[in-house]
């Protein structure tokens, strides 16, 4: 039998849910090695307050990976800058965040670790910290020194990738050339064939304006920018649909025979697909030389402490991950 791959799992925002996520999900038996790059002590005083069971052990990267037994996980150590309390947010570990999501990325590059799980973060208490932060994906992508990254939100019968992605909609015009759609719309086909096992993805393409641009009487982006680009990558075998009216796109007619999304902005997409699976959905970031599947929510600061967090999507964001770190088409 082949050994169990190893997935590292940052909590996030220490005084959000992320912590009682990794523990509740500690409960379970999983098929993979699960290593928590968080503070020890945070865990242990969060699995009390949770009256959970959690028997910790420091990573040893030297040893023989094994699967998870319930209420037991395997933790790399990073320690926090200031005590944490449930739903209380404090600038200061910030930086704890940040240094939990360095070390997991470093490990996986270096091939400790297969693949990232990352929690919610907080992006308005990293920045309040004077840490210039738009998210996850950004992040990474500066990380591993990566120039273009593609966000994209998946639930069982729906893929959704983003153009863009953390930008405020006055900014979303400008940001769409010719250049930055061929590369998204490149490293989204790429990544359908080599991550998710399909042979020549059918992606739909969005249009950024209502009806698609009405032919350039709602806006020139959709002809002008979009259509030309799309026609100059099927010229090159990519299986591109549109710019199709978002409106109208999300469905059967399109969809039962799409693999794939691509909108322009965050929220013109993302409605749609957190409607249809919110709880069981996963954010995976295409394009990183590593594997990294997040959940579909934030921080849930009244949440925390009190058991009442779904494990749902970082369930699907654990098995997504083993998924893709493994031959074999990702459901």
């Amino acid at each position: 039998m082949s050994k169990p791959i190893r997935i590292a799992i940052t909590p996030g925002e220490p005084a959000g849910i992320g912590p009682d996520l990794t523990i509740k999900i500690a409960q379970q038996k999983h098929a993979c090695e699960l290593i928590a790059v968080a503070d020890p002590e945070l865990l242990t005083q969060r699995a009390n307050t949770l009256s959970l069971n959690l028997s910790l052990e420091i990573f040893n990267p030297s040893t023989e990976p094994t699967t998870n037994q319930p209420g037991h996980i395997k933790v790399l150590p990073v320690s926090l800058n200031k005590s944490c309390h449930c739903g209380e947010l404090e600038p200061a570990n910030a930086h704890y965040v940040l240094e939990t999501l360095k070390q997991a990325t470093h490990h996986c590059q270096d091939g400790t670790f297969q693949a990232l799980v990352t929690g919610p973060v907080h992006k308005g208490n990293i920045n309040k910290a004077g840490i210039t932060f738009s998210g996850h994906t950004e992040f990474l992508a500066k990380l591993t020194n990566t120039p273009q990254v593609v966000m994209m939100l998946m639930t069982p019968g729906l893929k959704v990738a983003l153009a863009t992605t953390h930008l405020p909609l006055r900014q979303v015009s400008d940001a769409i050339t010719k250049e930055l759609l061929e590369d998204v719309i490149c490293i989204l086909n790429k990544d359908l064939i080599n991550k998710f096992g399909l042979s020549k993805p059918n992606i739909l393409v969005c249009g950024l304006n209502p009806h698609a641009g009405e032919d350039g009487y709602l806006g020139h982006e959709d002809k002008e920018i979009i259509a030309p680009t799309l026609e100059k990558l099927r010229q090159s075998g990519i299986q591109l649909n549109g710019p199709l009216p978002a409106d109208t796109l999300f469905i059967p007619k399109y969809l039962d025979h799409a693999d794939a999304v691509l909108a322009m902005y965050h929220d013109q997409g993302l409605p749609v697909l957190k409607h249809l699976g919110f709880g069981q959905a996963v954010n995976v970031t295409l394009g990183l030389p590593i594997i990294r599947t997040s959940v579909d929510h934030g921080t849930a600061l009244e949440l925390a402490g009190s058991s009442k967090a779904s494990t749902g999507s970082l369930e699907m964001a654990i098995k997504t991950a083993i998924e893709m770190a493994q031959p074999g088409k990702v459901s």
